[in-house]
């Protein structure tokens, strides 16, 4: 006798009364070592003494670094010195790099495990995280012995560094600023993990057509091994879609059958700045719960053999599928249940290891929504609780209630994620059945509170009424976390009064409060420009690990109460100073102009100014302003005379940034600047003067050759549209000039750098709406409006700069509606540029305006809230630990 299996369950998911037991194997994280009766910790295996004196050290000299580096060519690589390239050196090197960061982040795991402090968990389904290699040399403080150490093995670092493939994992700011507060984390010694998913082919790599229109392709930035990443096997957990769920008695329910695939861990350690801690952020891959059907196989049918393997693979494969298709929008929902689903086990896992109560998780556990993506995280924590871990309802909806938190990101209620019910129903029956029993309960609270008010009710429900219905996934992220927050003083106050204000009337203000979006100024400072950081350290005599890790440390030598003209601003009138800061400008200007011309083959004027548009392509960041005053610009240098054309400022404009592949409009305006820059500059006539480039495929590293090159930066969204913008806190960082709109953190950029250096134009917030009133019912022709805008769309209807025709559906967005008010703030975005050019032909006067920026951007770092940068992801990390987690700083000895 001996037991059997039907071969028609090979393959297929398991079909349990209750949730198969989630399955973690032992791993080096989570475990402390046990004690005896004294409480002195017991070694748990072998020879204490032969085990410590084979546990790694730091690398920090050159002889051992260069020994590392070696050792891994031979055994990492299997090659030698004889048949080694800048990548295998690079890689080598990373490899090294990487037993640095273990060291450290085996510390900080067992000191995390040992104290057993709150900790807070960052879900972003963007981690923009750029570059590893330079970051992590910097935070180690070990660039300068690399540098030498890879210079004896007979390479240069430098072109070692462009080796690496900036990781797939985000496309904009979402994901940077994911990055930046990680990386602030680690050196704040903040317990902080960041949790996404491993995309195998990231969002895209951007290629443009010869007709000039993008090109979507896939991004392989895996196609090497990522010496970065620890894949975790034995980290694995089973997600489960579609099935049924049967409701028991009470509030709970079993859900069942349909599919199951796998969710399996990579570590990415994210070191701090001059500190041991070294952090985690996991990425999760899913992968399929049995894989190959064999049985399908010798049958003949290949398809279906793989069919399994494929569908859980393509979870992960891309980041944002398309979901202007069925499959797209399910691919997506799959996407966020995915990761959410993973993250919460591996959370929920992580706690109970600490033999704690699940009635304290929120004394231990602090979990930020980055956005509405990971919103499926409070019905999947209140289904462990209520289905796997019997806890009554309301018990786990407080526990729900305490432990999340929500940043919204937006003020367009056109953006605020929803969900048909119908797909959420098929895909997640559980999770619809408890969105409703949590929409129910909301509500009658509601109804309470403002009784017989329907439409308040109908405004407040998760559920949105129509065909099909939808599930408002900010509704439900603001009625499940404890505080929601935006990410600039204007956002918030926005989102107080607009889309969440029936919400604030429910809970009461203190529930919506705000965090300004913040940079690291180690990567936005140092790493992207090492000129200007190293004439900051010199100039202040100030060593740059204090600079850059605690800039209150800056307070006695730069502050005093009245503050005087101390730090920068005591040499901005130094000629000899004036004259240093504009040779690091210039040359970060070659910098970029010979990354163009090696990359493009074009050459550019470094003699110019350099006007940079870096953003994600959306109709509400108006490149299409931009690209319209670029055109009107060439218009009136054709109709100059030579001797007038003498008297203009050269100007060269760059653009770089991705449109999203199903937004037909933001790909229209990427093809529309590709062919003018075609035009202008072959001009004869013109193109010494002014000359435009598009930038393809956008990137961290890209960013940072841009940003530091910058005389100004352009950031012109209509105002009240942009939640915050942290480029514009890099350029300013890097003393480029603020070209912009009041909107998002201009704003406050402007109140510290002061309005003098910065070129503002355009309409105000409470003005916006009445004009969209106006384009509606009273239209006035474009051509009575604003005449130069009209003669620009004309030019390019006529086809000036190619077919006409094909950008007729981008023009009407501004003839016929002009949601975004192009037509409005034409004429005062060109009087704008106009002080632009006047200020820049005082090239003093201009280098001074540069320092100052800088300056006053590093002085309000420490006169605002403890002494952080208010534009410093130092501070605003620190702002979510004391007024949100409620964790604090554990330093790793």
């Amino acid at each position: 006798m001996t037991s059997t299996i039907d071969p028609k369950t090979i393959g297929q998911p398991t079909k349990t009364a209750k949730t198969a037991q989630r399955r973690h194997v032992r791993t080096l994280t989570g475990y402390i070592p046990e004690t005896d009766a004294s409480g002195k910790e017991k070694w748990p295996v072998g020879d204490e003494k032969v085990w410590k004196e084979g546990i790694p050290k730091l690398t920090s000299e050159v002889p051992s670094i260069t020994k590392s580096v070696v050792n891994h060519v031979h055994t990492s690589l299997a090659r030698q010195a004889y048949n080694l390239d800048n990548l295998g050196a690079y890689q080598a090197s990373a490899l090294s790099v990487r037993d640095n960061l273990l060291v450290n982040w085996n510390e900080t795991q067992l000191h995390y495990s040992r104290k057993a402090p709150k900790r807070a968990y960052y879900l972003s389904l963007e981690f923009l995280m750029g570059r590893t290699l330079d970051n992590a040399l910097l935070n180690l403080g070990l660039k300068e012995k690399y540098h030498d150490g890879i210079d004896k093995l007979g390479f240069n670092l430098e072109d070692l560094l462009d080796q690496e493939r900036d990781a797939g994992l985000g496309n904009g700011g979402l994901g940077r600023l994911a990055a930046c507060y990680l990386d602030s984390s680690a050196s704040q010694e903040l317990p902080v993990w960041g949790y996404g998913l491993r995309y195998k082919y990231g969002i895209f790599q951007q290629l443009i057509a010869p007709d000039g229109s993008q090109l979507e392709a896939p991004d392989p930035w895996l196609e090497h091994d990522n010496p970065w990443e620890l894949p975790r096997t034995d980290v694995t957990y089973q997600i489960r879609f579609y099935g049924h769920a049967e409701r028991l008695d009470g509030m709970k329910a079993i859900w069942s059958g349909g599919q199951e695939v796998l969710a399996m861990a990579y570590d990415t350690m994210i070191p701090g700045y001059d500190t041991k801690t070294t952090n985690n952020l996991r990425l999760w891959e899913s992968k399929p719960k049995r894989g190959f059907d064999l049985q399908s196989f010798n049958a003949g049918d290949y398809e279906r053999a793989v069919e399994a393997s494929n569908s859980a693979e393509a979870i992960t494969s891309v980041l944002y599928p398309n979901d202007h298709t069925t499959f797209g929008k399910e691919l997506r929902l799959k996407q966020q249940y995915f990761w959410t689903a993973a993250s919460l086990a591996d959370i929920v896992r992580r706690f109970k290891n600490n033999d704690k109560p699940l009635s304290e998780f929120p004394d231990y556990v602090a979990i930020q929504l980055n956005d509405t993506h990971p919103t499926l995280a409070i019905p999947e924590l209140m289904r462990i609780l209520v289905d796997e871990e019997d806890i009554p309802w309301d018990k786990a909806w407080e526990i729900t209630t305490n432990t999340f938190f929500f940043t919204n990101h937006t003020v367009l209620p056109e953006a605020l994620e929803k969900w048909p019910v119908p797909l959420m129903e098929n895909l997640l029956p559980r999770h619809m059945q408890i969105i409703y029993d949590i929409n129910l309960f909301h509500l009658q609270a509601v109804e309470r509170k403002f009784p017989g008010d329907r439409d308040r009710l109908a405004r407040m429900s998760i559920i949105e009424e129509g065909f099909p219905k939808n599930v408002r996934m900010a509704n439900l992220a603001c009625i499940g976390s404890r505080k929601v927050n935006g990410v600039a003083e204007l956002h918030s106050e926005l989102v107080r009064a607009t889309i969440m204000k029936d919400f604030v009337d429910l809970y009461g203000v203190s529930k919506f409060s705000n965090v300004t979006n913040g940079i690291t100024p180690r990567r936005w400072l140092d790493q992207c420009n090492p000129g200007l950081s190293s004439l900051i350290s010199e100039t202040l005599k100030l060593p740059k690990a204090e600079f850059l890790k605690d800039l209150t440390k800056l307070e006695a030598r730069l502050f005093s109460i009245p503050p005087p003209r101390l730090g920068l601003l005591k040499h901005v009138d130094e000629p000899a100073f004036q004259k240093k800061w504009a040779a690091v400008k210039q040359s970060n200007k070659e910098r970029l102009a010979h990354y163009v011309e090696t990359t493009l083959g074009l050459k550019i004027n470094t003699h110019a100014m350099f006007d940079v548009q870096i953003k994600r392509l959306h109709e509400y960041k108006r490149q299409t302003l931009n690209i319209m005053g670029v055109i009107h610009r060439y218009l009136t240098l054709k109709d100059m005379t030579p001797e007038e054309r003498k008297k203009v400022n050269p100007k060269v404009v760059f653009f770089a940034g991705k449109a999203a592949p199903g937004y037909y409009i933001a790909k229209l305006t990427i093809r529309l600047i590709v062919n003018v820059a075609r035009v202008i500059n072959q001009d004869p006539e013109t193109k010494d003067l002014l000359s435009l480039y598009f930038l393809p495929d956008y990137s961290v590293s890209l960013a940072e050759i841009l940003i530091p090159a910058s005389d100004i930066s352009q950031h012109i969204s209509t105002a009240g549209t942009e939640a915050s913008g942290t480029s514009n806190m890099k350029f300013c960082l890097n003393g480029g000039l603020l070209v912009g709109t009041v909107d998002g953190a201009n704003i406050e950029i402007a109140e510290e750098v002061g309005e003098s250096n910065v070129f503002f134009f355009g309409h105000l917030t409470p003005a916006v709406e009445d004009l969209r009133y106006q384009h509606m019912y009273h239209p006035v022709p474009i051509e009575q409006k604003c005449p130069p805008l009209a003669r620009v769309l004309n030019e390019v209807s006529a086809g000036r700069f190619g077919d006409g025709g094909v950008y007729e559906p981008l023009l009407n967005t501004i003839r016929q509606h002009d949601y975004y008010l192009l037509t409005e703030d034409f004429d005062s975005y060109i009087q704008a540029l106009k002080l632009v050019d006047e200020a820049y032909q005082d090239r003093t006067e201009w280098i001074k305006k540069s320092i100052r920026t800088t300056a006053k951007a590093s002085s309000s770092w420490h006169m605002y809230m403890r002494g952080m940068g208010k534009f410093s992801s130092d501070r605003a990390i620190q702002d979510y630990a004391q007024e949100y987690w409620n964790i604090e700083s554990t330093k790793v000895e």
